[in-house]
């Protein structure tokens, strides 16, 4: 008699490749509208599934979990990062969460270095010159003139995969390399990358001309970009940030930025996504940040190796073996 499929639960849209072998190898429930489900509808979707997938918009925090079925074994999310699951409360109640690292590297990596151009040298504000209704003039010494970017300081706030990557590619523009992280990287890559490692977040940010964020979101690294810290940094300097907009305290940056106090911010993530502060809208239209919709890791290949790594974790768990992925509280 064939082994009955578990009940996979997924709360977005997924690419039709990754739909279809899901649905070949497991009893999977899809969401072809692509709404974003309630909560109400998440604790319905974890009282009746075997396997649920969530991602980045869905809150899977301890009221869902704590309502989640007996047959609730496996949350295996579809993102890199799990800020969006409560994995301790779902340890505590035996359920494994497994997430989909390492396939977004690239794509972060190569938005994070579009941010660090786009910004001092004002390609947005260029770009928005031919949808205006007034012809453009030519040329001109003195017109759109930013700043340029090779020989500056960048300071990278966290220095895993994605983080050096970022500087792989920040290196070959001709930018210094400093980073801060929780521990320091192996000789070879600071070799590699000619790059300065500071114990210390606060020594590093008063000494770079851009701070990349790329590290995770974590109770830790809450507004880890404090106004304190802000305040730091020199009134020339910019931010980027594709990793999570928790980590920098929003509004302290738009009031620096709004008074001069810093330089500009270019943005894929926001504090209160999909919310994106009006005040922000404001200095992007007066080109003195650059905002884009969470748009990182939006490549169809990155996509569909999340889709294979999210199915990879769940037929390698219903096998009986410990997924490859699997995140554990002691982690975090």
């Amino acid at each position: 008699m064939p082994k009955k499929k578990p009940l996979v639960v997924v709360t977005r849209k997924l690419p039709d490749t990754v739909e279809t072998r899901m649905r070949e190898l497991f009893d999977t429930r899809l969401n072809l509208d692509d709404r974003a489900m309630t909560q109400a509808e998440l604790v319905d979707a974890v009282r009746q599934a075997d396997v649920l997938v969530p991602t980045v918009t869905d809150r899977i925090d301890a009221g869902v979990i704590s309502q989640a079925g007996e047959n609730l074994k496996l949350i295996a999310n579809f993102g890199t990062g799990v800020d969006n699951v409560d994995v301790d409360t779902a340890n505590n109640r035996g359920i494994t969460v497994t997430n989909t690292p390492g396939v977004l590297t690239e794509d972060t990596a190569d938005m994070t270095m579009a941010l660090i151009l786009a910004v001092p040298r004002r390609l947005t504000e260029g770009a928005r010159v031919f949808e205006q209704s007034e012809a453009w003039e030519g040329w001109s010494p003195t017109w759109m003139l930013g700043h340029r970017i090779w020989g500056k300081r960048l300071g990278i706030i966290g220095m895993g995969r994605i983080g050096s990557a970022v500087a792989r590619r920040a290196k070959a523009f001709g930018l210094q390399i400093h980073y801060h992280n929780r521990r320091r990287v192996p000789v070879a890559l600071e070799e590699e990358l000619e790059a300065t490692y500071w114990d210390s977040l606060d020594q590093m940010l008063a000494r770079v001309d851009i701070v990349s964020v790329n590290c995770p979101h974590t109770p830790a690294t809450f507004h880890l970009m404090s106004a304190r810290r802000l305040k730091l940094l020199k009134p020339d300097a910019y931010i980027v940030n594709t990793a999570r907009g928790e980590i920098i305290d929003e509004n302290a940056m738009i009031r620096m930025i709004e008074q001069g106090q810093l330089a500009g911010a270019g943005l894929d993530v926001f504090e209160h996504e999909p919310a994106a502060n009006p005040k922000l809208v404001k200095l992007a239209r007066g080109g003195r940040v650059v905002l884009l919709p969470h748009m990182g890791s939006a490549t169809i290949e990155g996509r569909v190796d999340m889709g294979e790594k999210v199915i990879i974790n769940i037929k390698t768990f219903m096998d009986g073996h410990r997924p490859p992925d699997r995140v554990l509280p002691a982690m975090l």
